[in-house]
Order: structure tokens, then sequence, then C-alpha cells
């Protein structure tokens, strides 16, 4: 499975719900929160059930439902058809995906949870959530997490650069997988660009998106380009040689390779194979 795109669609919207799968997108996004005002959540509740069951889609169908406390029970119970996964925001513990997880079983959903870290509490128990048996990926929101903390909200992000940081080491701890927050501003296209080829210098293992023409640009950030390709080949076939030698260290285009370089390479190969431009 790979999670370069995470692209929100409102619940409310069936016109953008039948379309979303075919942008392009790794996962689509079913949103009941936030993308939905309070007055039309059962619409959009129904709505969302009808599109899991009916489409067909090559993209991940995941579905943000609304915490527990407002409204997340009368959404589980709602999917008479389980999606691939769903998403909690909000999460600012990890007693939260905990309980979260309890619900789903109690629904008689056997999903994955994406676990959406956009607290104060939600970066700093990072660790803990990303533990959480049931969480299979963590996700920053820098928006939220920006409003709540007071900072100022810039084009070079260094306002989030901890809790970027922090969310990759505790993803990484628990080899979950890792989304990088949304780029606003959506005509910006070379703006967009520059931040998730950022946040996969960073770590990221992907990028999450608000409008369709978001999709290409974030994935081709976050798919090995041919010369990486290339090097990570030409890595392993050189580890080859230099194990049936004796040898840990090795030399590539006058680079000295040893175990971490290797992994990175294996890394490269991995994400290239998952995003299908690379068969070998």
């Amino acid at each position: 499975m790979v999670r370069r795109s995470v692209l929100f669609s409102p619940g409310d919207r069936p016109d953008l719900l039948e379309k979303a799968p075919d942008t392009g997108a790794d996962v689509v996004v079913f949103d009941l929160e936030d993308a939905v005002v309070p007055e039309r959540k059962q619409l959009a509740r129904e709505t969302v059930a009808t599109a899991v069951a009916d489409l067909e889609a090559d993209a991940e169908l995941c579905v943000r439902v609304n915490t527990l406390d407002t409204g997340g029970h009368a959404d589980l119970r709602a999917l008479d058809t389980a999606p691939d996964s769903v998403m909690l925001p909000k999460v600012d513990c990890a007693a939260d995906v905990q309980g979260f997880a309890d619900a789903l079983d109690e629904h008689g959903l056997d999903i994955p949870v994406l676990a959406l870290l956009e607290t104060p509490g939600g970066v700093l128990d990072a660790p803990a959530v990303a533990a959480v048996e049931a969480t299979d990926a963590l996700l920053l929101g820098a928006e939220d997490l920006s409003a709540a903390t007071g900072v100022t909200r810039t084009a070079a992000g260094t306002e989030i650069l901890y809790a970027r940081e922090r969310v990759v080491l505790a993803a990484a701890r628990a080899d979950v997988d890792v989304v990088d927050t949304l780029y606003t501003d959506f005509e910006d296209t070379d703006g967009l660009a520059e931040d998730a080829g950022f946040a996969r210098d960073l770590g990221f293992d992907g990028k999450m998106a608000i409008h369709p023409a978001q999709v290409s640009v974030v994935n081709e950030a976050f798919t090995p380009d041919p010369a990486e390709v290339d090097w990570a080949e030409r890595v392993l076939a050189a580890r080859e040689d230099a194990a049936a030698e004796g040898r840990g260290v090795f030399a590539v285009d006058g680079e000295m390779i040893d175990a971490p370089l290797v992994t990175q390479a294996e890394t490269i190969l991995g994400r290239a194979r998952a995003a299908g431009v690379y068969d070998g």
C-alpha cells in the first residue's frame, strides 16, 4: 500500500465523492467532520455510506469520522460496508485511539486507523499514539495545531518543523506510515511542490491534499525519480558483489556505502515499486 497523496472530499457532496477516486490519489478521504456543517451531518453519513458501498476504486477509501463525543458513534453505525480505513481527527493521546479502536470493535469494523494529530497533546504523545495496535498511520494537521498554539503559519514552515520531525520519528519507531500536513493554497503548485519535497526529505511518506489539482504534484514529489532508482539498483548490486568478497563497506560512484545507505537504497526501490514505477 502506498499513501503518497491523501485527498479529502466533503461527505455531503455525492458528485465529488464519485469523482474523487479518479483523481489519481492513493487515498481518498470521505469527510464527515470539518467539511460538513452540523445540520448536514446525517445527510453526509448516508451519502458516504452509499459511496463506500457502491464505488469500485483503485484508491484506498477512507472515512474521516467525527470524534466519539461529537457524533463518531453515529458515523460508524452508518457504515454498512466497511471502508478500507478510517481517520480519527483531533487525536490528543494514545487513549483516544484505543477508545476508538474499542468502538470499531463494538460496531463490527475491523479496519486500520489513521490518527490525525492536530493538537499539542497529539504531537507530544505521538510515540504512544503510533504504538497503539490499531494505528496504521500518523498524519499531521498543522492548521488546527497552529490555531491551538497561537503560532503564525508561514511559507517557510519553520514554526511547525519540530512537530513535523517529532511525528516522523514517532511513526518510524512504530513502523507506521506518516503523512504531512496540507498545503492550503491549492493554486500555488510551485509552492506545493517545494513543500512536498521538503516533507519527503524530512521522512514523510506522503501529504494531504484538499483539491484534485494537488494530487499529481504530491504524487510526483513522493515518487523516486529515475536517477534515484538507478542509484539504488547499483548500490544493491554492488552490495551483492561486496558480500561475495566478504566486504561490508564498498564504493559506488566514489561514495563509500555502508548499512545505512543500503537501507536507503532498499527504501527507494520499495517506494518506487509501490508507486508502480519499478518492477524489479
